[in-house]
């Protein structure tokens, strides 16, 4: 909810990571990622990168996410630490954002938290 302000109604999102692979809307990759904290709940990111393309109207942004298995999740918590690289790029209509992908290999993270 905090986000939809930025958003536009029924804004999209894509991903390739196998685990957001149904996820088709930004509310609910909001959705997931809320869920996610149940689970990681130490997460966290730090913002590596940040560009503008104003031609294109879109914003990337390049982070890290860092988070260790604590609570619930697919298998008892293993108590393992991932530290993930993710890429946003956000497109924006009329100010805000219409569509977002997200790059990760959800594979990497999923191995470092002894999931997979």
């Amino acid at each position: 909810d905090g986000c939809s302000a930025y958003c536009s109604t029924g804004a999209t999102f894509s991903a390739q990571a196998e685990p957001l692979a149904d996820i088709q809307t930004l509310r609910q990759y909001t959705e997931w990622m809320k869920d996610l904290l149940t689970v990681l709940t130490d997460g966290r990111y730090k913002i590596v990168s940040f560009g503008t393309d104003i031609e294109r109207n879109n914003v990337c942004v390049y982070g890290v996410f860092t988070g260790t298995h604590l609570a619930g999740g697919p298998c008892p918590p293993t108590g393992k630490t991932a530290t993930t690289d993710y890429v946003y790029m956000m497109q924006f209509t009329d100010g805000k954002i219409s569509h977002m992908t997200k790059t990760w290999n959800s594979a990497s993270a999923f191995k470092q938290l002894g999931w997979g």
